[in-house]
């Protein structure tokens, strides 16, 4: 199944779908949140009604208003720890025996063709990274590494878009990470029984159509089940959680010289089986 929040006759409602393409309202369900918390559906209801039949639907984000930060990973695929040492050695270098948890700070997540706020004046070096989105479908405490995908609900694409000189400035990253407008989701979140465990899914980014970045979420350094099992022994890890496990290389400031975004840049993230995320920055 696929889930969507979308803009229905002036609401923000929940919609299924089994084709990505014929889009159903939820009517008695509040938010994607409380479906979250339900666990979702087996089947469209009988009489939903079909959101596409009165015109163009407007998509947003998934969870537009996620229930507590964002839990990211950093540094999560090889390459990508090379090129952001080459960026900053002394922000992004040395050891890592373990794995880099932070967190993103989200009042509104914005949805597809959404914009991207450019902060001129504040942000000189606007980065984008394509993550693999993991929704927590259950409260998660001490969960067993053999018991991980009971507590999965599904998958989405996050744009954890970043500002590079408050990140490396402030020698933490949740100020550089957590401006409004910095947490772009979706198109959808797909239902973790779409997807065998752990999900080896083609993961790309464009900007205005070049690829920048290229890989596989099978390239992750640490794992899914990995990253559950260890947040979950010292947290509990709340249904409906978000973890953006971490992007591939590719991003601005991996490329010689740097290559930041700026107003009118299209950003296109795409995770095969899940869709394109796709933003503006704005000018």
């Amino acid at each position: 199944m696929r889930y969507y929040t979308v803009l229905f006759q002036g609401e923000e409602k929940v919609a299924a779908s089994t084709d990505g393409k014929n889009l159903y309202i939820l009517e008695e369900v509040k938010d994607m949140n409380a479906l979250i918390a339900s666990g979702g559906i087996r089947e469209i209801p009988k009489g939903a009604p079909n959101a596409g039949a009165a015109g163009p639907v407007q998509i947003l984000s998934p969870i537009p208003r996620p229930l507590q930060d964002v839990l990211c990973l950093g540094i999560n695929y090889t390459a990508h720890a090379e090129e952001a040492s080459r960026f900053s050695e002394e922000s992004f270098g040395g050891e890592r025996p373990y794995p880099i948890f932070f967190s993103k700070r989200v009042c509104y997540s914005q949805g597809p063709d959404a914009p991207i706020p450019a902060y001129t004046g504040l942000v000189d070096s606007l980065d984008y990274e394509c993550e693999l989105g993991v929704i927590i479908g259950k409260d998660a405490k001490n969960v067993k590494r053999e018991n991980v995908t009971d507590y999965i609900f599904g998958y989405t694409i996050v744009n954890d878009v970043s500002a590079r000189n408050l990140q490396t400035r402030h020698k933490q990253w949740y100020f550089g990470k957590s401006l409004d407008g910095f947490t772009p989701m979706g198109p959808c979140i797909v239902s973790a029984d779409e997807f065998s465990f752990p999900p080896k899914r083609k993961i790309a980014c464009r900007v205005n159509g070049d690829i920048r970045q290229d890989s596989s979420t099978a390239n992750l350094i640490t794992g899914i089940a990995d990253i559950i099992t260890m947040l979950s022994e010292g947290m509990t890890l709340k249904a409906g959680t978000v973890i953006a496990t971490g992007t591939p290389a590719g991003v601005g400031m991996g490329m010689t010289p740097p290559v930041f975004l700026k107003p009118g840049d299209v950003v296109e993230c795409e995770i095969d089986g899940i869709g394109v995320l796709r933003n503006v920055v704005e000018g």
